[in-house]
């Protein structure tokens, strides 16, 4: 199983108006533009610490080796999320503390669709966010995502969603991915819904953990990357490029803290061996 511990360690583009003359309006742009492309690309180029081919190794211990690879991603207007390693209740964690800020922990990896199996990992919520709806185009915070970013057929893109596709290469000079796959903590949203984000269709998100009942202790998931994906996007995965973290708070204008334990991506269950026939 590829085991990556850690220590510390979203709109379609807005119809055109008018330009506005002064550097205050620039910078709400880029602003606005960050928002748009942020949760699509938890998967870009390659983070430095990362194999030749982008992938993670297969094994991670705690330490330095444990967090070798994981990058922050702070977008151009997006106040930063601080991430740090630690420990909590004795167990290794990602510390994340949010301040009306949103940004992305994240790590490359290579795992082809044959290898793609189960992901498991645990978290640590301080408080849901009071204000926060996932599919709610000014509330779409969560005090703990974790995301999958996915390669994929890209001239099955619409117009549209190239459109954002060259508008976060022309903000970050990195490839966004085809497709993004969030679990997400929610406020209200039933657990097990499906959340498609209002700003993009590349990214759906499954609530895995929803309102204030589970908060401050750890939570222990597993699920099945092939179909949660196919449950989200209709359609198989490609190749996974990419994992991130994410405590998200900018748009509540509130404050998180969530710690993220180990992440571990299983391989897939061997195919048993066939009984030899009798003669």
């Amino acid at each position: 199983m590829l085991a990556m511990p850690v220590r510390l360690h979203d709109t379609a583009p807005a119809a055109a108006c008018p330009p506005e003359p002064s550097a205050a309006a620039a910078g709400r742009r880029v602003a606005a533009a960050s928002v748009a492309v942020l949760a699509l690309l938890a998967g870009c180029a390659t983070p430095p610490g990362a194999g030749p081919d982008g992938s993670a190794p297969a094994q991670a211990s705690s330490g330095d080796e444990a967090e070798s690879g994981w990058r922050p991603f702070v977008l151009p207007g997006k106040r930063a999320t601080q991430y740090r390693f630690t420990t909590k209740d004795g167990r290794w964690a990602i510390e994340a503390r949010a301040d009306a800020s949103a940004s992305m922990l994240r790590r490359a990896v290579d795992v082809p669709p044959a290898a793609l199996a189960d992901v498991s990992w645990a978290w640590w919520v301080d408080q849901a966010l009071a204000d926060a709806d996932l599919a709610h185009v000014e509330r779409t915070d969560a005090p703990a995502q974790l995301v999958l970013a996915f390669d994929g057929d890209r001239s099955r893109l619409s117009a549209r969603e190239r459109s954002m596709a060259e508008l976060a290469r022309a903000l970050t000079g990195e490839e966004p991915p085809y497709a993004t796959l969030v679990y997400a903590w929610a406020t209200n949203t039933p657990v097990e819904a499906v959340v498609h984000n209002p700003r993009t269709a590349r990214v759906r998100k499954i609530v895995v953990d929803s309102g204030s009942a589970d908060t401050r202790r750890w939570r222990e998931h597993r699920r099945n990357i092939v179909a949660d994906y196919v449950r989200a996007f209709g359609e198989p995965p490609g190749r996974l490029i990419g994992v991130a973290v994410m405590t998200d708070a900018d748009n509540t204008r509130a404050t998180a803290r969530a710690w993220y334990g180990r992440i571990t991506l299983h391989a897939p269950p061997a195919p048993a061996a066939e009984a030899p026939q009798g003669r």
